[in-house]
């Protein structure tokens, strides 16, 4: 849903304002770490693999809050520690999320397996139900397999 901007924009076009909130290094790895991977805290973020500095994922978490793509949330067995998770305009992002990955694998050599890169481009809806599925019931199960070192 249209919202007021938080800053000057640099033009009206949705494409142009949508990578003014994703269109860094970081942000849409992080989105892809919490509908993908199941990732919810920063340690684990941290933890990726990605090799994300500290101060550069605490500001994208941040952006990201700001900009309503994601939530962060007490844990639940201990209020000091912070839970991330999508909110529904993060969760609208699964299509895009899963072209880019097939887009990737199709065009550049990457660790994904192929079968699974095949049977998900097969079944987009499916995969993007089930991603929205494990959204709505806060299913952390990683929605595909780690692919090794530099993952998806």
């Amino acid at each position: 849903m249209p919202g007021e901007p938080k800053s000057k924009r640099r033009s009206g076009c949705p494409v142009s304002i949508s990578l003014e909130m994703l269109g860094d290094r970081w942000s849409l790895l992080v989105v892809r770490d919490l509908m993908v991977r199941g990732l919810r805290t920063f340690k684990e973020f941290q933890e990726s693999g990605e090799g994300i500095a500290t101060n550069v994922l605490a500001d994208r978490l941040q952006k990201l809050e700001a900009a309503g793509i994601i939530a962060a949330e007490a844990d639940e067995t201990d209020g000091r520690k912070v839970n991330y998770r999508l909110t529904e305009k993060g969760i609208d992002l699964a299509p895009v999320l899963l072209e880019l990955l097939i887009w990737g694998a199709r065009h550049e050599e990457t660790e994904a397996p192929c079968a699974v890169i095949a049977e998900m481009e097969k079944n987009r809806e499916a995969v993007l139900a089930e991603a929205r599925r494990r959204w709505r019931e806060r299913d952390s199960t990683p929605l595909i397999p780690k692919f090794g070192e530099g993952d998806v």
